[in-house]
């Protein structure tokens, strides 16, 4: 079964998603960039509030739109987000010299660090080995610019797929995101990450507006069921023929 990860901006979607099925609440501002964080003061209410009413539903956060190479930045903010109580701490990795530095510092920061290879353009896949070999207890590949283009847009299905073995290999869990949409369901399925990630497809009107509560319930009975999988994606696309609330 492939996890739903919602990413959320506040306190109210939150609660939302959780209640809707996600398997995964996902902590990050939309309104600052494809990684944008959330301040500290509300990650910390958020966990506090989710932990009392789903005590094991697992949490991240990411840290912001930060350059590999600001190292420095990178750990503090780690270390800041993780003492607020989330599972997981999300940290954009961009593919260039500072790389692969910026990995090794991560997976030797006392948290849970979960890379976000962000894969707009290509990915390098001797990063991704590197990235696999250090131990993180999960790689996510997404991209940074909400231009319209999907994941699958910059990277090949066999290339996915070849990365997702080679997480589950080295005991991390392999995750997917950006821009994704009922459109991209067969491929999803196909490739059966352990996570897929959504904040546009569970959004009334854009990423950055308001989160769905309907929608979430939806792309959670998509991959959790093949058939569950089959009617969401034919009641979306019936939904956008139409001209009815349902988008991606």
């Amino acid at each position: 079964m492939t996890a739903l990860l919602a990413s959320v901006r506040s306190h109210d979607e939150a609660l939302d998603a959780a209640r809707a099925g996600a398997d995964l609440i996902d902590l990050k501002e939309p309104n600052t960039g494809a990684l944008g964080g959330v301040s500290l003061g509300d990650i910390a209410r958020i966990v506090r509030e989710l932990r009392a009413r789903y005590p094991v539903k697992p949490i991240s956060a990411t840290i912001g739109d930060l350059p590999p190479e600001a190292l420095d930045d990178i750990a503090a903010r780690v270390i800041d987000v993780s003492d607020t109580g989330v599972d997981y701490v999300k940290v954009g990795v961009t593919p260039g010299p500072a790389a692969r530095r910026c990995l090794e510092q991560l997976a030797n920061l006392p948290a849970t660090v979960v890379p976000v290879l962000l894969c707009d353009g290509g990915m390098d896949g001797e990063l991704v080995e590197h990235a696999a070999s250090l131990g993180f207890a999960g790689l996510m590949f997404d991209t940074s610019a909400k231009d319209g283009s999907t994941l699958f847009d910059h990277v090949d299905g066999d290339s996915l797929a070849r990365w997702l073995r080679l997480a589950r290999v080295r005991g991390a869990m392999g995750g997917l995101a950006g821009s994704l949409g009922w459109a991209q369901l067969p491929q999803i399925r196909a490739l059966a990450p352990d996570v897929a990630g959504f904040r546009t497809a569970l959004c009334v009107d854009g990423r950055r507006s308001r989160l769905d509560p309907e929608r979430v319930a939806q792309w959670a009975q998509a991959l959790h069921s093949r058939a569950g999988g089959v009617r969401a994606a034919g009641s979306a696309a019936g939904s956008l023929a139409t001209g009815s609330a349902i988008s991606v």
